[in-house]
């Protein structure tokens, strides 16, 4: 399919009709919204409480000493000798989430997370909801809500504007806890301040290749030519997609359907023994059986893979005529996947997921159709229990013991678990 002609596309002068909502400091505040003592001082989260750790979010505070996302704890500390070192409190943050998800669900059906701390919201056609407010008036109930239903300590950016690329421009521009409007009438205004690194998904070696084709400045790309930054910039797509975002006219409103659903784990300590490899891979299976059967689905295909010590990788996938829906019925199918293993190794992360999705009304069931809808219901009857009471109140046997095995981790983009379980 050939690329429209939009040599002569004009800036969008349509009003703004999407929102990037953006919580400040999310692992660090969240913390600190807990920890009263800890509020006002340089906090440092971190994937591990060690020299060599990981920073995945530096507080406020912290930010104020040049610590940034992605320093290790020994270098953030000679920024900030006083910082404070946590590791992440999952239960907290998967807890803010789902409530501010819901916040942000009271004003638009059309709610979209996209981390743990970033949602879009989409307005489009919703012009009688808006009449007697406006996205400004919105934004600032939102942040109000944020503190008196959910924590005092917490802030967020907000950013609107006509397309999900400009309102996450708007929300990173004055933060924290800022409020910026991004339309025809200030985007020049916004650009000539901002450096193409300051957009996002531009990094060093973008930029880099943007200067070889003399775009040294946002003004620069936006004044580029659709065949420049098609041909040349990036040669690809993308420089159409590119083309069109600056401008204001939206390019990412697509919601890909549901092909897999995946889960995995980091062992706190290595193992090659089958039984423990079996242990965690029942819990597996029991978190990705609850997000599969949360939306009637089932699978007929199921994969498995290994991240062994010595850096090697291992994986394998199969299609099984019949349908996975109960978590014993994927155990039982990923465990025969697991035994597949050509050596036995010392596994630190172990993944599985399955695909091949159906919706489980019309799904096929096996030869034993008695046992297996048996099995089925009380899969369900345990979800219902587990919705409830909280998650693993109820367990296979196999489970039981499992606490100190499994890292529990919240990457920033894994949003998909918490959405199919909890949202």
């Amino acid at each position: 399919m050939e690329t429209p002609d939009l040599t002569d596309l004009p800036i969008n002068h349509n009003p703004p009709s999407v929102m990037h909502v953006d919580l400040n400091s999310c692992f660090a505040t969240v913390e600190q919204q807990a920890n009263k003592h800890l509020r006002g001082k340089p906090v440092l989260i971190a994937a591990y409480n060690s020299p060599r750790g990981c920073v995945v979010a530096p507080s406020i505070e912290a930010k104020k000493y040049g610590v940034k996302t992605g320093n290790r704890v020994v270098e953030a500390r000679l920024l900030a000798p006083n910082a404070i070192i946590r590791t992440p409190d999952t239960a907290l943050i998967r807890d803010v989430h789902v409530k501010f998800n819901a916040i942000c669900k009271d004003y638009s059906p059309n709610v979209f997370p996209k981390s743990i701390d970033e949602v879009v919201i989409d307005f489009a056609g919703m012009d009688h909801f808006l009449k007697d407010k406006s996205l400004t008036d919105i934004a600032r109930e939102i942040k109000g809500r944020l503190k008196t239903e959910i924590g005092s300590h917490l802030s967020c950016s907000i950013g609107i504007s006509t397309n999900r690329f400009l309102a996450k421009v708007g929300a990173s521009y004055q933060k924290p806890d800022g409020l910026v409007v991004i339309d025809h009438t200030n985007l020049m205004k916004i650009y000539d301040t901002l450096t193409l690194i300051d957009l996002p998904y531009i990094k060093l070696r973008n930029q880099a290749r943007l200067k070889q084709v003399g775009i040294f400045t946002i003004r620069d790309f936006l004044h580029a030519s659709l065949d420049t930054l098609k041909k040349e910039a990036f040669e690809s797509i993308n420089g159409y997609y590119w083309y069109k975002q600056l401008r204001g006219w939206e390019v990412d409103a697509i919601e890909f359907e549901r092909k897999s659903y995946g889960q995995d784990y980091s062992l706190r300590q290595s193992t090659d023994d089958p039984k423990e490899l079996s242990k965690l891979l029942m819990k597996l299976c029991e978190k990705m059986g609850r997000r599969l059967r949360r939306h009637n689905q089932v699978a007929y295909g199921l994969h498995i893979s290994c991240i062994y010590t010595d850096r090697t990788w291992w994986h394998v996938g199969k299609k099984f005529h019949t349908s996975q829906y109960a978590t014993l019925e994927l155990f039982r199918k990923a465990q025969y996947l697991l035994d597949l293993q050509p050596t036995k190794k010392q596994v630190a992360k172990l993944s599985v997921s399955c695909y091949d999705l159906a919706d489980s009304k019309h799904a096929q069931m096996d030869l034993f159709e008695s046992v297996d809808n048996k099995m089925r219901k009380i899969s369900d009857a345990m979800d219902v229990i587990n919705d409830k009471y909280g998650e693993f109140v109820i367990t296979p046997a196999l489970m039981m013991g499992m606490k100190d095995t499994i890292v529990d981790r919240i990457a920033f983009g894994g949003v998909k678990e918490i959405q199919d379980l909890y949202a």
